[in-house]
C-alpha cells in the first residue's frame, strides 16, 4: 500500500480489542431503562445467547495471526482542515464545507456515472475519507497518493480496486466467509413478525416490553424473530447494492428483582459492525434526524413522530468517525440517547463530532424518559423533541441555564459519582466512583508495584465499559498486556497454557488501547495522540506512566520544575476540554525507608497536587516483610472531600491486589457445646463477672477517703 511506503514518522495506537462484542441492558418490568453492565456477566465467547448453545464457533488449531487493523497510523504532525483545503485547492478540486467533513466529487467514480456531485467525504479532524458510492475509504495520505497518481497519469478517475484490491491473509478470508455464512444462516432462520401467530407475536412483544410498537413498524424496519434463542434480529443493510452485511440479536430475560435483562450480540464483531439502524429508510431530501442509542428507541421514535431516526451501533459508548459522512445531509440532529447521566454525557461528547450548531440534546428527566418508555407512558414525542436544548453554549451563562443540570445531579447522585470499581470497594467508599474530566495523580515508592496496581484499577474500569488508553513509557506493551491478562484471568497462564486462547479471546473484547511510545517522548506528540484516540474511539480514561519520561524531551535550559508545571497544566486542560479522565503516575522524592509518603512527597512543585482532583499514594512499609505491608491512601478528593487509607494484600499468583478480611487475625474457632451446658456455662460466667465487679469497686476506692476513715479510728 502506498500508505505503508510513503508515510513517514508515524506513531500508532495499538488496539488490543475492539468495543465490546456483547452488551447488556437492564430494565424494570414496567419501563425500559438502558443500563450498561459489566463484562463478567456476559456469555464467555462468540455469539452465544441465553437458553441455547447457538454461537459462532472458531474451530481448528491455534495459529499466530497479525491483525492488520490493530494499529491506527497517526502522523507526528497531524493534518488540519486548513492543510486539507489548501491541498485540494492546489489540485483544482472543488469542495463543499460541511459540518464535520469536506464534500468533494468522488475520484473513484466516472464522471458520467456520478449520481451525486459530492459523494467523497474527508474528515476535517483526521483527514480520513470515504466514498459513499464505492465504499472506498482510507487515510489522508492515501487520498493524496491517489490524487498524485491521477495528475501524473492525466486521468479523471481511479478504479476503486486501487485501494480495495489488497488480498487478505487466508485466515482473514476464512473468518470473513465464516461470519458471512453465520449472518445468512441467522437471517434465513429468523421469522418476520407478520408470519407469526397473533398470540405468539403478542407474547414476544410483552417479553421485550414493546407492546406499543406495531407489527407494521417492525416490518418496515425489517425486524425479525430468531426462535432458537427467542431473540429479535436487527439487520444491517449497506453498500451500493444494499446487501445484508450483518445482524444484531437482542434477547430478553426476566430476573428475580422484577427487572428485564437485555443481551446484545453482533455478527460480525462490534469492531467491524458499523450499522446505523434505520438509515435505509432515510430519504435523500430529509434534513432532520433523531439519533438514538438503541434500536428499540429508533422504532419508538419513528412510529410516534414519523421523523427519520437512526440508532448508533455501539450505543452511548462510541460514535465511530466512519459513520459521520452518513449524517452530513441533516441540518438538524436531535440526540435522544437515553434517560441516565451517562447518556447525557455521551450526547454532549457526540455533538462535538457532529457539529454543535446543528445538534440539540434531549435532557434526561422525569418527563423525558428514553423513547421506548416514553411510548409506553403515552408521552408527547413532538413536545419532547421541540423542547430539546441546543448543544452550542455561550461562554457566560446564568443559573437559569444551569438549573436543570444542578437538579439532575441532585436526583442522580449515584450516577454523578461515576463508574464504581468492582474489585476495590474501599476505593468506592472514599472516591465514590470514577468520573470523566478529572485528573488523578498517583505515586508510590520505587519498586512498590505502582504499575501493577494502576493496571488492575484501569482493568477493573475497562471491564465495565470504560474506553481506556494506556501510555506506558517504562515497560513495553507486551509485558504490560501480559500483566493485565494475568489480572484479568486471575491466574498465571504460564501454568495453564491450554486456557490462553479462551482468556485472550475474552480479553480482546475489552475497549482497551495502547500507545506505542516507549522511553522519553515529547508532550505535544503525546497530547496529539491522546486527542486522536478520543476522537476515534471516544476514550474515557487515559493512563500516563509516567510523567518523568516526558520531561527529558523539553528544552534543557528551562528549569525542570517549570517544565513539569507546563506538562501537568497541559494534561489538566486536556482532561477538562475532552471530558476524559487522566491518571498521571509521578515518582516521589527520595524519602527515608521508615517514613510514609505524603502529598508533599510528590516530585516537583505543588502544581501537581493543586491541579489534581484526586491524589492517591501507594504506601509501603519496606522494613516489614509480612502480609499487609502495602496500603492505598487517598489524600485529596475534590468531589466530596472524603479521604482515607485502607490496606492491600498482594496476591502474587494473579498479580492482583485485594483488601484483607477485616479482623481475620482475631478470628478463632470456638468449640460448640450442648444447650444445657451453654446454660450452666452462662451462669458461671455471670458469677465471675460479679466477682470481678466487686474487686474493681474495692480497688477504685478514693485514696483520700481511705485515709480519712483511718484517722477516725485512731
Amino acid at each position: 500500500m502506498w500508505r505503508s511506503s510513503l508515510l513517514r514518522g508515524t506513531t500508532c495506537l495499538l488496539q488490543v480489542a475492539a468495543q465490546r462484542f456483547l452488551h447488556q441492558r437492564h430494565i424494570p418490568s414496567l419501563c425500559v431503562r438502558p443500563l450498561t453492565q459489566g463484562l463478567l456477566h456476559r456469555p464467555p465467547c462468540g455469539l452465544e445467547l441465553r437458553g441455547t448453545g447457538y454461537f459462532l464457533a472458531h474451530g481448528g488449531t491455534r495459529a499466530f495471526k497479525k491483525d492488520a487493523n490493530s494499529t491506527v497510523e497517526f502522523p507526528v504532525s497531524p493534518v488540519t482542515v486548513t492543510d486539507i483545503k489548501q491541498y485540494l485547492r492546489s489540485k483544482d478540486i472543488p469542495f463543499h464545507d460541511g459540518y464535520s467533513c469536506l464534500h468533494t466529487p468522488s475520484i473513484f467514480v466516472e464522471a458520467s456515472a456520478r449520481r451525486d456531485s459530492c459523494s467523497l467525504f474527508v474528515d476535517k479532524t483526521t483527514g480520513q475519507f470515504l466514498c459513499k458510492d464505492t465504499l472506498v475509504e482510507g487515510s489522508w495520505e492515501d487520498l493524496q497518493d491517489c490524487l498524485e497518481v491521477m495528475q501524473k497519469e492525466e486521468q479523471d478517475f481511479l478504479s476503486p480496486r486501487v485501494l480495495l484490491g489488497y488480498p487478505e491473509s487466508l485466515e482473514e478470508q476464512d473468518e470473513m466467509e465464516r461470519e458471512l455464512r453465520e449472518v445468512q444462516r441467522i437471517w434465513s432462520s429468523s421469522v418476520p413478525f407478520s408470519d407469526l401467530p397473533e398470540d405468539e407475536a403478542l407474547l414476544v412483544k410483552t417479553m421485550f416490553q414493546i407492546t406499543k410498537i406495531s407489527n407494521a413498524t417492525l416490518k418496515r424496519f425489517g425486524v425479525r424473530l430468531f426462535k432458537p434463542t427467542k431473540s429479535l434480529v436487527f439487520p444491517w443493510f449497506g453498500g451500493p447494492d444494499s446487501s445484508l452485511k450483518g445482524v444484531k440479536l437482542l434477547s430478553a430475560q426476566s430476573t428475580d428483582t422484577d427487572r428485564v435483562t437485555y443481551n446484545e450480540a453482533t455478527v460480525p464483531k462490534s469492531n467491524s459492525y458499523y450499522s446505523l439502524f434505520g438509515l435505509p429508510l432515510v430519504g435523500r431530501m430529509d434534513t432532520e434526524v433523531v439519533l438514538t442509542g438503541h434500536e428499540l428507541d429508533t422504532l419508538a421514535v419513528s412510529q410516534a413522530t414519523g421523523l427519520p431516526s437512526v440508532a448508533l451501533p455501539r450505543g452511548v459508548s462510541c460514535l465511530p468517525p466512519i459513520l459521520l459522512p452518513y449524517l452530513e445531509q441533516f441540518k438538524r440532529v436531535t440526540l435522544w440517547l437515553g434517560d441516565d447521566i451517562r447518556s447525557w454525557e455521551a450526547s454532549k461528547i457526540f455533538s462535538r463530532k457532529l457539529g454543535l450548531k446543528r445538534c440539540s440534546l434531549v435532557r434526561p428527566g422525569e418527563y423525558r424518559p428514553c423513547p421506548v418508555e416514553a411510548l409506553a407512558q403515552g408521552k408527547n414525542f413532538s413536545h419532547i423533541i421541540k423542547s430539546s436544548i441546543p448543544a452550542a453554549h455561550k461562554s457566560i451563562v446564568s443559573f437559569k441555564q444551569l438549573r436543570e443540570d444542578v437538579y439532575g445531579e441532585l436526583v442522580n447522585t449515584e450516577q454523578v459519582a461515576g463508574v464504581k470499581w468492582g474489585r476495590f470497594l474501599e476505593l468506592n467508599r472514599i472516591l465514590k466512583g470514577h468520573r470523566k474530566g478529572e485528573l488523578t495523580v498517583f505515586t508510590g515508592p520505587t519498586g512498590s508495584g505502582k504499575t501493577t496496581f494502576i493496571s488492575e484499577v484501569a482493568l477493573d474500569l475497562c471491564m465495565q465499559g470504560v474506553n481506556t488508553l494506556w501510555g506506558s513509557f517504562e515497560i513495553n506493551n507486551v509485558r504490560l498486556a501480559k500483566i493485565m491478562l494475568t489480572q484479568f484471568a486471575m491466574q498465571r497462564l504460564e501454568e495453564n497454557l491450554e486456557q490462553y486462547d479462551f482468556w485472550a479471546d475474552k480479553f480482546e473484547e475489552l475497549p482497551l488501547y495502547f500507545m506505542t511510545f516507549h522511553g522519553q517522548q515529547n508532550i505535544k506528540t503525546v497530547l496529539d495522540t491522546m486527542q486522536h484516540a478520543v476522537y476515534l474511539y471516544d476514550i474515557n480514561h487515559v493512563i500516563i506512566d509516567n510523567l518523568q519520561f516526558m520531561m527529558g524531551q523539553e528544552n534543557l535550559s528551562v528549569d525542570k520544575f517549570a517544565v513539569q508545571d507546563h506538562i501537568i497544566g497541559a494534561f489538566r486542560k486536556f482532561a477538562t476540554n475532552s471530558s476524559c479522565h487522566v491518571t498521571l503516575v509521578i515518582h516521589p522524592r527520595k524519602e527515608e525507608d521508615d517514613r510514609e509518603l505524603q502529598t508533599a512527597s510528590i516530585f516537583g512543585s505543588a502544581k501537581a497536587s493543586q491541579e489534581a482532583d484526586n491524589v492517591l499514594i501507594l504506601q509501603e512499609k519496606k522494613l516489614v516483610t509480612c502480609a499487609g505491608r502495602r496500603s492505598l491512601q487517598v489524600t485529596k478528593n475534590r468531589f466530596d472531600g472524603d479521604v482515607g487509607i485502607f490496606p492491600l494484600d498482594f496476591i502474587k499468583s494473579s498479580l492482583t491486589y485485594a483488601a484483607p478480611i477485616k479482623g481475620k487475625h482475631k478470628l478463632r474457632k470456638v468449640p460448640t457445646k450442648p444447650e444445657d451446658e451453654e446454660g450452666e456455662g452462662s451462669e458461671v460466667e455471670v458469677k465471675k463477672e460479679e466477682v470481678k465487679k466487686e474487686k474493681a469497686a474495692k480497688t477504685k476506692t478514693p485514696r483520700n477517703v481511705k485515709k480519712g476513715s483511718e484517722s477516725m479510728e485512731k
